[in-house]
């Protein structure tokens, strides 16, 4: 326990955790581990899991199984029915990941920010072509995912999903370290625009959210279950794709392969919900924005 102690203390060190997770060949790195993570030999999973949990938090007790394939099995594993309850109130939009909460606020004009004096537009992150409007002077809520959490999305409301943008990009360290040092860095990554319009009986039926899972180094894959594809470094499909598909508030839209960042755009009339503060672990279906009008 000593020796855990004082490695994660070493790797604590800003600078130090800079150089490790970002002044290494990021994207070499991360399509190593998308290939080495799904070996399914015994040994290498054992060995692999066995490290992930010296240097993390990694907890699978709620894990909907116990036996896993390979890391990338673990990495992406489902809980055990009823393990999250999902706030159905029809004036709260929910968190659609377990996370802790980072940056967050009311939208000014289309500025956000991803860290203090770090702020960045809408157009950079979800690209010009889209109608960055639709979430002008609104709240956002930036949720970051450690490597040991549940990898996997939902649907934060009842909701209809109408499109899909991806952005090739960069595999810079989202962790709080790297957020204060690199300006746009949300926008420089891999990510996903995943546009959607509330639906449901509640009063902010037709309103548009957005989610931008973001991904990072080593996790730089994204699953959609809608569509029948998987957005990675070398995904060469088209950008946009239209869709049609809706979900119920809190169930599965897809997930990532470890973890990463989830941004959530709301439009104005959402403000955060009680007890979202920079910090706060928050869990799938927990209240995140709440509908004022």
């Amino acid at each position: 326990m000593k020796l855990q102690k004082r490695i994660q203390q070493l790797l604590g060190q800003e600078d130090l955790n800079f150089l490790l997770t970002n002044r290494l060949p990021r994207n070499t790195l991360t399509r190593f581990l998308g290939w080495f993570s799904k070996i399914e030999h015994p040994w290498v999973r054992d060995a692999s899991i066995a490290i992930w949990k010296f240097f993390t938090d990694l907890d699978l007790s709620e894990a909907k199984k116990s036996q896993f394939t390979s890391m990338h099995d673990c990495f992406t594993r489902e809980l055990k029915p009823g393990a999250r309850k999902v706030n159905l109130a029809t004036d709260l939009m929910c968190s659609p990941v377990d996370a802790i909460v980072g940056s967050h606020g009311q939208i000014a004009g289309t500025r956000v920010f991803q860290a203090k004096g770090f702020p960045y537009t809408l157009e950079d992150l979800i690209g010009p072509e889209e109608n960055a409007d639709d979430w002008r002077d609104g709240c956002y809520v930036t949720l970051r995912l450690t490597s040991s959490m549940y990898h996997r999305f939902h649907a934060p409301y009842d909701c209809h999903v109408d499109r899909v943008r991806y952005f090739s990009g960069d595999t810079w360290n989202v962790n709080p370290i790297a957020l204060k040092r690199v300006a746009k860095l949300f926008c420089k990554n891999e990510r996903a625009f995943i546009r959607t319009v509330l639906q449901g009986e509640g009063q902010c039926q037709g309103q548009r959210v957005a989610l931008v899972p973001v991904a990072a180094i080593l996790v730089a894959s994204i699953r959609l279950h809608f569509l029948d594809v998987l957005f990675h470094l070398r995904y060469a499909g088209p950008p946009v794709i239209d869709c049609d598909h809706s979900f119920l508030k809190g169930q599965e839209m897809g997930w990532f392969q470890h973890g990463s960042t989830v941004i959530v755009l709301a439009p104005k009339g959402f403000t955060r919900a009680d007890g979202i503060q920079n910090g706060t672990r928050i869990k799938v279906g927990q209240a995140l924005m709440r509908w004022s009008g």
